[in-house]
């Protein structure tokens, strides 16, 4: 595995975007370039195979995986507690390209895994969106998701490096990361 030369750590709150963020920043700079890292493909890849379960269906924004959200979560938590960079040292593995995009960080101990690990590349990224904006997608607060680390963890604790705003305005999305991808460029 190659070092990388720059880490961007995406985070924000459920159906801001991040995952969207991410496939236009990769289309952006080129498969060659990027790769997107997710942790929570490696979470919900170990806890199907612990529980029996189907692994692709948790990977979609289907109810299967809703099912399972909170206790997932549950399990997610208590790996993090024994081994804080156990799904950070999975989503790395093999990743040879030099820019690499976490589309989902979401606990302080993840951007704290990242910093020491790779120092000075790294950048933080909070995407944005208004909760109305979110509500459009279909986002729903739920209780017991939605008041938890999983996704307030960022909420404060970390000055991050880029905000990126995604109301669905691309006019404006897309000169934010422009701005970023030139930035990007330029540590290549």
């Amino acid at each position: 595995m190659a070092a990388p030369r720059a880490v961007l750590l995406l985070s924000g709150k459920r159906k801001s975007g991040k995952d969207f963020v991410a496939e236009e920043l990769r289309s952006r700079l080129g498969p060659d370039v990027c790769t997107i890292l997710r942790l929570s493909g490696p979470l919900k890849e170990q806890y199907a195979k612990e529980h029996g379960l189907d692994f692709q269906r948790l990977l979609d924004a289907s109810a299967y995986k809703e099912m399972f959200r909170q206790d997932m979560i549950r399990w997610g938590e208590e790996k993090r507690h024994t081994d804080p960079g156990f799904f950070c040292r999975a989503a790395v593995e093999g990743a040879l390209q030099p820019v690499w995009v976490v589309s989902d960080t979401r606990r302080l101990s993840d951007v704290e895994w990242f910093q020491d690990a790779y120092g000075d590349v790294v950048q933080t990224v909070r995407v944005v969106a208004t909760e109305e904006t979110r509500k459009k997608r279909n986002w729903v607060f739920v209780t017991g998701v939605d008041d938890t680390e999983s996704e307030c963890g960022l909420d404060q604790g970390v000055a991050f490096d880029w905000v990126i705003t995604n109301d669905g305005d691309k006019v404006a999305l897309g000169k934010q990361l422009e701005m970023l991808v030139q930035s990007l460029h330029r540590s290549l």
